[in-house]
């Protein structure tokens, strides 16, 4: 998984003025791209190109979502339909949104969508040190099955693979 971006700001959220009222979860739309692209690169040592982030908007085996907080974009991510499982591919916070909660109330939306659309179980990669980003997973019930050594390109560091049942 592209998961949530490195260790957030321990100061807590800078938006916190902003309710989570005005925060909507909604499908990614081409229009987003340049600040999702920003963000991407922000946030991981290998980003996607604009172009796999393009055709990932219409790809029809795949969901992706964007926090929109007051027309500024706090957060993106998607999954993979692959049979009846949900594969997430990238999750990430814009730095100036991290510890607001925004990465839950996407991370939450996609598993809603996932069931929805009648799937049973999704799954994700992330680093081993991305502690952050695990202790979000396992907060929205998430589970540690194992481990993929050596699975990052750029340094060859293991990842962490998750599980999570969405429907009983």
């Amino acid at each position: 998984c592209r998961s949530i971006c490195a260790p957030p700001r321990r100061s807590g959220c800078a938006h916190k003025r902003r309710s989570m009222a005005k925060a909507i979860l909604r499908r990614i739309t081409p229009d987003d791209l340049p600040v999702v692209m920003e963000i991407e690169k922000d946030c991981f040592a290998s980003p996607w190109s604009y172009m796999d982030m393009e055709v990932e908007c219409h790809n029809a085996d795949a969901v992706y979502f964007v926090v929109d907080v007051d027309r500024e974009i706090a957060a993106y991510g998607g999954f993979w339909r692959i049979v009846d499982e949900a594969h997430i591919t990238n999750i990430a916070t814009n730095k100036d949104f991290r510890r607001c909660g925004y990465g839950e109330m996407l991370v939450r939306g996609l598993m809603d969508k996932a069931l929805s659309l009648d799937l049973t179980s999704m799954t994700l990669e992330v680093r081993v040190s991305n502690a952050p980003a695990r202790a979000l997973y396992e907060k929205c019930g998430f589970e540690l099955a194992g481990i993929r050594p050596r699975y990052y390109s750029d340094n060859k560091e293991d990842a962490c693979i998750y599980w999570a049942k969405l429907a009983e």
